[in-house]
């Protein structure tokens, strides 16, 4: 997949109400929100273990790969349950949280 086609895929995601799985090279299955995404990068919202602080991460697109995550449903109340979400795979470690 290409970055043009990725981007659109996680356009789709841009919503304050849904989350999206990211897997590192050494974490999987994270929760994170999608904030915004561009031709050329990602910017994303990662849960961590303490309760109101999120890992604030912009990655490019060259070292994402996308799909779908079949073990979570969508959270949205305002639009139907859609079972499957995005999962965003990071070729590289997970970057340490500040």
């Amino acid at each position: 997949m290409d970055s043009p086609e990725k981007a659109a895929s996680i356009r789709q995601w841009i919503n304050p109400e849904e989350r999206v799985t990211v897997d590192f090279e050494d974490e999987h299955d994270l929760n994170a929100e999608v904030i915004e995404c561009d031709g050329q990068t990602v910017t994303l919202l990662l849960e961590t273990a303490f309760p109101h602080y999120k890992q604030h991460l912009t990655l490019p697109l060259s070292m994402i790969s996308v799909g779908e995550d079949k073990s979570h449903y969508t959270r949205d109340p305002d639009k139907p349950i859609h079972y499957g979400r995005l999962r965003i795979t990071v070729h590289e470690a997970r970057p340490q949280a500040v």
